[in-house]
């Protein structure tokens, strides 16, 4: 059955017919252009082309929107309290999580998803707007309560944007367009802490740049609503676009499926690695400003991080989106979810073999800068591919647990890490970095053994 764009469809899923789209080319040929530029990524049918420049042109405006938030937090929380601040509330996050996935997964088994995805990003454009008005009376802790409030966000939309996805695609479908979906993310986030850096450099207010913020969010939930009007199609009972049913919460979901247990772990193991790696970063960072200042270099250890850090997000996401563009989709093609899940682990025992080692600030800048690309491209695109075979209620409810609480989990662990090893040892930063070591090679165990679940779980998949 067809629908407007030419797109057929079957339960939950988006498959593609391209006589029609075919066609249209035929007479149009500028209509084509987006087509053959998608197709130099990957493997995207013609009849597929509306609905995934959509989804790739909604991710790009919601990462752009995050980068900006996300540049601003930095020189808010460094200021006020400096890296052990902004450890300690990457922690908080995940305890203010536990609240947030349970009152998500009772609205998700309530509403339809288009409602879900409307009120979750309007829902947090009036608390970006809330903050610009805070900022602007000068409240204390603001920064520490928007790092909180900013981790949240990122996981919990992003997570949101996926769950989406993997509820309208199939697994050979997704497998095909998701590295080029996911394009969007790693083109949106170079985009927006450039954006940042120029705003921070002309002296625009942190208040103004949140106003943008929200109005780039606004527009990302626009194409939510031509992504589903794509959808459409005369008998909407073949495509479920209702709650996805099932009275079991989202923590619930995840214990009950080996599979997601080790995900979850995996996952932990994850942010634990790259939160101490970012407190090493930080602390860098912190002296290298301090440095500066004393130096006449910088006029302010605020406007040095502010200048550092708009910098340093822009070149990882640079370097990521290379990587997304000319490595992601030819990996899932030759090695699968495998391939995608397991770079980063062995990318990342090498950083902190180097760090471990003592290497100089430069050299900790651009293997971070390394680590953190793998993990926008290639991490970001495996993650996602691995919830293709799970239900709908796991897609919207388990993900956003898994990909929120799970996470930050792994940052409170992260959190306790630093105090202990940063005040009763005074551990330095070649000290973190042999801790990661370590931490890596469990990594890179867990994710083996999360890989041989899933293999077992698409097996099983009708």
């Amino acid at each position: 059955m067809l629908n407007a764009t030419g797109l057929s469809f079957m339960p939950g899923t988006l498959a593609a017919s391209p006589s029609s789209a075919v066609r249209a080319a035929r007479r149009w040929p500028l209509r084509a252009v987006p087509h053959a530029l998608l197709r130099t990524f990957g493997d995207v049918r013609p009849s597929e082309t509306r609905v995934v420049l959509a989804m790739l042109g909604s991710l790009f405006l919601l990462l752009t929107s995050y980068y900006v938030l996300k540049t601003i937090r930095e020189p808010l929380v460094l200021s006020a309290g400096g890296a052990e601040m902004k450890s300690y509330a990457a922690g908080a996050q995940a305890l203010a999580l536990l609240v947030f996935v349970p009152a998500y997964s009772w609205v998700a088994a309530r509403v339809g998803r288009l409602t879900l995805v409307t009120g979750l990003a309007i829902a947090f454009g009036v608390q970006i707007e809330l903050f610009a008005l805070g900022l602007d009376a000068q409240l204390p802790y603001l920064g520490f309560a928007f790092y909180v409030w900013v981790g949240i966000f990122s996981l919990s939309a992003i997570a949101q944007f996926w769950s989406y996805a993997a509820d309208v695609f199939t697994r050979e479908n997704g497998e095909r367009l998701f590295p080029i979906i996911a394009i969007g993310a790693t083109v949106g986030s170079p985009a927006g802490a450039k954006l940042a850096q120029v705003l921070f450099a002309a002296g625009v207010s942190p208040t103004v740049m949140l106003h943008l913020a929200a109005g780039l969010l606004m527009a990302h939930l626009a194409l939510y609503w031509l992504v589903e009007r794509g959808l459409v199609h005369r008998d909407r009972q073949e495509l479920p676009v209702g709650p996805p049913g099932g009275s079991a919460g989202g923590f619930g979901l995840v214990w009950s499926s080996p599979f997601l247990c080790w995900v979850a772990f995996f996952l932990l193991a994850l942010n634990v690695v790259n939160t101490l790696g970012e407190y090493i970063v930080s602390r860098s960072v912190l002296e290298a400003a301090s440095a500066a200042v004393a130096d006449g270099r910088a006029a302010s250890v605020s406007a040095y991080v502010g200048s550092f850090y708009g910098t340093y997000f822009f070149w990882v996401n640079i370097l990521a989106v290379g990587m997304q563009s000319l490595l992601a989709a030819r990996v899932v093609k030759i090695a699968g979810a495998a391939g995608a899940v397991l770079a980063l682990p062995i990318v990342a025992f090498g950083v902190y073999g180097l760090v471990a080692m003592g290497v100089g600030f430069s050299t900790l800048r651009w293997a971070k800068t390394l680590e953190n690309a793998t993990d926008y491209s290639l991490m970001n695109t495996g993650r996602q591919l691995l919830w293709l075979p799970t239900s709908r209620e796991q897609k919207y409810k388990a993900k956003q647990a898994m990909d929120t609480f799970f996470v930050r989990a792994g940052d409170l662990v992260a959190a306790g890490v630093v105090f202990v090893a940063a005040t009763w040892f005074q551990w330095d930063s070649a000290g973190f970095a042999r801790l990661n070591l370590a931490i890596v090679v469990a990594w890179l165990g867990l994710g083996v053994l999360a890989l041989r679940s899933y293999r077992g779980l698409c097996a099983d998949c009708p």
